[in-house]
């Protein structure tokens, strides 16, 4: 076993990280916690039943292979690195993930032997349009790993403990309540952006709409009735929440079945 272990989120981001040539052993978050029921408590096994039937029902993995792709690499997490790696991005989708991460980690390990390091990019030089660490060589992610890498301290993991609580409760007016008076953000720097977007989620309009499901709508009303018009104006406006094919998928399908949108 390596002393230092880096938890990537997804498996797009691996190619690069692996052409970078970093020490370490890797683990890849494969979650989507930004949808779908949560609990409080992650790392109970009720909570990763929870996720595994919804998984299962709204993606079609079968729970064997949520729990080879997900559960299984979670043992790494007991193991005693001394330094452990978080690479997860700016959006709503990569910073729940990471709630999540640094929840167990407050929960499996002792804090104050593995140090905790966070890469968390919300820009890249010289790309303009950048999406994420998917997009990025070997050299770029060495970049990122020299240049943006922070410690996380005791109050970012208080923080975080914060944030998750209040996200899986799914109050709206308490989030922004929260959100407004945290005047430090730590090492959490793209926390508040994320939460803030995640809070136009949470709200609906007095046909029932939220934010997400208005976007697409109003993309839709524009002329454009495919997956493959919408999706890409979609993502044009809205990187912020980190949303794949599969979860803007479940938001059509809403406008579907109230016959708001008829995809051509």
């Amino acid at each position: 076993m390596n002393s230092t272990l880096h938890i990537l989120n997804g498996d797009a981001t691996l190619p690069g990280f692996t052409d970078a040539g970093l020490d370490g052993d890797i683990m890849i978050w494969r979650e989507v916690l930004s949808e779908g029921p949560l609990k409080q408590n992650i790392a109970s096994a009720e909570f990763w039943q929870l996720r595994s039937g919804w998984i299962s029902r709204t993606y079609g993995e079968t729970p064997d292979g949520y729990h080879h792709n997900m559960i299984v690499p979670l043992e790494k997490l007991s193991e005693p690195y001394e330094e452990i790696n978080l690479w997860f991005e700016f959006d709503l989708h990569c910073q729940v993930n990471l709630l999540g991460a640094m929840m167990l980690l407050n929960q499996q390990t002792n804090l104050s032997a593995p140090q905790v390091y966070l890469i968390s990019p919300a820009e890249y030089p010289d790309k303009p349009d950048f999406m994420g660490m998917g997009e990025l060589n070997g050299e770029e992610m060495d970049y990122l790993f020299d240049n943006i890498r922070v410690h996380l301290s005791e109050y970012d993991f208080v923080l975080a403990a914060e944030a998750w609580q209040l996200y899986v409760e799914g109050d709206a007016a308490k989030l922004k309540t929260w959100l407004a008076e945290t005047t430090f953000w730590g090492n959490m720097h793209n926390l508040k952006p994320a939460l803030e977007a995640h809070v136009k989620r949470l709200e609906v309009d007095s046909d029932g709409l939220n934010y997400i499901h208005q976007i697409l709508l109003h993309i839709y009303q524009s002329g454009n009735h495919t997956k493959s018009t919408i999706y890409p104006q979609f993502w044009k406006t809205e990187k912020i929440y980190g949303m794949g094919d599969s979860q803007l998928d479940g938001y059509l399908q809403t406008l579907t079945e109230r016959n708001l949108v008829k995809l051509q």
